[in-house]
């Protein structure tokens, strides 16, 4: 009796795990960055790292449109859960009309250290979208540091200006905010 109770609670406990999202509880390093505009209201920090194939992509380079930054890693089971919700936000709202913006795109930020895993999650899980980045650094990412990033999925949600409207939005809140955004015809 006592080992099926046993059996019983310790697979309650490893389901919770699974539950849980990605966070720096299994780093190696901490992130010690300095804190920068990370608030709904604030300027978003810059970011520029390399795609997949090296080369350098800035988020700046998005200016005018509305971006979504979106902070996973091939690794993380709760990113790659959320991934089909990302996909489908991306083929909804890719060619939508925005109030005072031109269109919308995603910036993800992998956290992965090496590219194969990287890529390969990008093919499976269908990220279509361009803007893929990372510098293969696990959490001592530079924009995880710089977004005060504590666990992934995370994300952010920033205007053609570059300020951040939104933050950690996923399931349907994701759509609830482009919505807002959409210019309603």
């Amino acid at each position: 009796m006592k080992l099926l109770q046993l059996i019983g609670i310790t697979g309650i406990l490893l389901g919770s795990l699974l539950l849980l999202p990605c966070t720096k509880l299994f780093s190696e390093k901490p992130a010690q960055g300095v804190l920068l505009g990370t608030r709904v209201g604030d300027k978003a920090p810059e970011i520029k790292m390399n795609n997949p194939d090296g080369k350098p992509i800035s988020l700046s380079s998005l200016k005018g449109k509305v971006v979504l930054i979106d902070f996973w890693a091939s690794w993380c089971a709760p990113c790659r859960r959320e991934n089909p919700n990302v996909v489908a936000a991306y083929n909804k709202y890719k060619d939508a009309k925005f109030k005072g913006a031109k269109g919308f795109e995603i910036y993800s930020v992998s956290l992965d250290r090496a590219v194969g895993p990287w890529k390969a999650a990008i093919i499976q899980d269908k990220l279509s979208w361009e803007y893929h980045v990372s510098d293969l650094q696990f959490w001592n990412n530079k924009a995880a540091r710089d977004y005060q990033v504590e666990g992934i999925p995370t994300n952010f949600l920033i205007d053609a200006n570059g300020i951040i409207i939104a933050k950690n939005l996923r399931g349907s809140g994701l759509h609830i905010a482009l919505d807002k955004v959409v210019e309603k015809l």
